[in-house]
């Protein structure tokens, strides 16, 4: 699904914040991203989602070498993925259920087809009474279960996700965690950035990827 051969990525004339990156993400599969504060776990996660370019080495998405891809190319292959971000991205004047419909709608889908499927979805992350509420009003946690409820409405064939649980209490976050698994076991490949060691103690099935001194090690 996506292979990382020899990637590197610096900002400007400073080292790299990421080197000698070698390693796949295969297709169903699932894991976490973690490491210390300042690791670049986001600055992977925008490789992995085709946002930004590495410096060197080679990054093949869904067997096509990106550095080869268009723009028109590299939106077909970015709609395959979802991503929940850390700053949850919400567009203001949209209702909720219109930003958590929106990955559809764009698409060109009537509504009538998709609107009881998002009305379910928003009842499992605990939002369908706010669904008619702009993003103004509602809390962080309550953005951040939005935001993960529109990324993964779509069945995205590889979701990424940005601390999804850092804004939620803890029995949310383990509600959601289920969530992502339950998309996992449908098919989707997973890889969640978190600092949650008690979150990623309770899916051991899941592999790590752990970045420190901008490498980036894996454990099965």
């Amino acid at each position: 699904m996506l292979r990382f051969d020899n990637v590197g990525l610096r900002y400007g004339p400073d080292e790299e914040t990421l080197r000698d990156l070698n390693f796949s993400i295969a297709p169903k599969t699932f894991q976490f991203l973690t490491g210390p504060s300042g690791a670049g776990k986001t600055s992977l996660l925008k490789l992995l989602m085709l946002s930004m370019k590495p410096s060197r080495g080679k990054i093949e998405a869904f067997g096509e070498d990106s550095s080869k891809l268009g723009k028109d190319a590299i939106t077909r292959i970015r709609r395959r993925i979802g991503v929940v971000f850390q700053d949850f991205r919400l567009l203001d004047h949209l209702t909720l259920y219109e930003n958590v419909a929106l990955p559809l709608r764009v698409t060109g889908k009537d509504e009538a087809s998709y609107r009881a499927e998002v009305f379910e979805l928003l009842r499992w992350v605990g939002l369908f009474e706010r669904k008619y509420a702009l993003p103004a009003v509602l809390s962080g946690g309550e953005k951040q279960r939005a935001a993960i409820a529109r990324a993964v409405i779509g069945r995205p064939e590889l979701l990424l996700a940005d601390e999804p649980t850092g804004n939620v209490d803890p029995p949310l976050a383990r509600r959601l965690l289920r969530l992502f698994v339950e998309l996992h076991k449908s098919g989707a490949a997973v890889v969640i950035a978190t600092h949650d060691l008690d979150l990623m103690d309770q899916y051991d099935a899941a592999r790590r990827l752990v970045l420190a001194d901008g490498r980036l090690h894996v454990y099965d």
